[in-house]
């Protein structure tokens, strides 16, 4: 009697998971942004959450949670309710990069779901307009000339910029002087005002190239940009392989129903795949990830590598935050 109980239960609290991951989402999903408003991070996570809730038919709504280098919002979906109601967005800095520097209440592998890849944005080489260099390999002459005094603007101490630049130093021999700055708008009018002489923006900094404004001397991937063909890869201009991109990937606190996980990717998936949606992301001079690499698989296996690739390099740098 009491195993007939026990198998009543078991298969009555079956059928009621089933049913509830069945109707899920019932209800608003929020995506958490770690950064502030008005950047490329928040402008990707609201271009993709407007256009997943016609598949999800529900809302997504995003919630900017900012401080401590993003770590504060990617701990806030970490330790959220596992039910695919709370999501967040991140990048490489926040879920590579971060976890060779600080010491995070959360592991950037294991406390997560991988959701999905999003874009991905080269990052360009580039420097104010006095200084002498034509291309890249007479830049890497002049760097190396005046190692120990190239003032090179970053985001602070862990960010991208930074971190493309101790990339660079690395390739090239020469040593930087790091100009801390609060994030990539003040980084390029430091850079118009001659108050550092380079910087390693992401791609939306073509604007500027364009304009007159700084020069540009390669792009740190594998092809060059539509957005700026003339603008040469680091392979074809002197340094081959140098490759550095910031990218966007969605994941969910760790235990989150297979169910739901997989409704959230084909969401993703469907938005990824709207050519408005792709048209957006492309005037932000971010690529979309191919639909092989769409899968929360290929997220885990691709922050995997980065992390592979990054934190030896990282933690060789010692780098010291405040």
């Amino acid at each position: 009697m009491k195993k007939s109980l026990v198998f009543t239960f078991v298969i009555a609290a079956f059928i009621t998971s089933a049913v509830r991951a069945e109707h899920f989402p019932s209800r608003p999903i929020t995506l958490i942004v770690p950064v502030a408003a008005g950047g490329p991070t928040d402008t990707i996570a609201r271009i993709v959450a407007d256009r997943m809730k016609q598949t999800l038919d529900q809302p997504v709504v995003v919630e900017n949670i900012t401080g401590a280098a993003g770590n504060i919002g990617v701990a806030h979906v970490a330790h959220a309710n596992p039910d695919g109601y709370t999501i967040g967005i991140g990048l490489s800095s926040t879920h590579v990069m971060n976890g060779a520097i600080y010491k995070l209440s959360y592991d950037v592998l294991k406390d997560f779901a991988p959701i999905a890849l999003l874009t991905t944005s080269p990052h360009l080489i580039v420097s104010k307009n006095a200084l002498p260099a034509k291309d890249l390999k007479e830049l890497v002459a002049w760097l190396r000339a005046n190692s120990g005094k190239v003032l090179e603007g970053t985001a602070g101490a862990g960010s991208p910029p930074h971190i493309a630049g101790i990339y660079l130093e690395k390739a090239t021999g020469a040593n930087f002087q790091f100009v801390p700055y609060r994030g990539g708008a003040p980084i390029m009018q430091a850079l118009l005002a001659g108050e550092v002489d380079i910087s390693i923006p992401q791609a939306f900094a073509v604007h500027l190239v364009h304009a007159g404004k700084i020069k540009a001397y390669a792009v740190m991937g594998p092809k060059r940009l539509k957005a700026a063909p003339e603008i040469p890869t680091v392979d074809e201009a002197g340094l081959p392989k140098l490759y550095f991109s910031t990218w966007h990937g969605l994941w969910a606190p760790k235990n989150t129903p297979k169910e739901a996980i997989a409704k959230l990717n084909a969401a993703v998936v469907d938005a990824l795949n709207d050519p408005l949606v792709r048209k957006r992301l492309a005037d932000l001079q971010q690529q979309v990830f191919s639909p092989d690499m769409q899968t929360p698989e290929a997220l885990s296996a691709f922050q995997k590598a980065e992390i592979e690739k990054w934190w030896p390099i990282i933690k060789a740098a010692n780098i010291k935050v405040q």
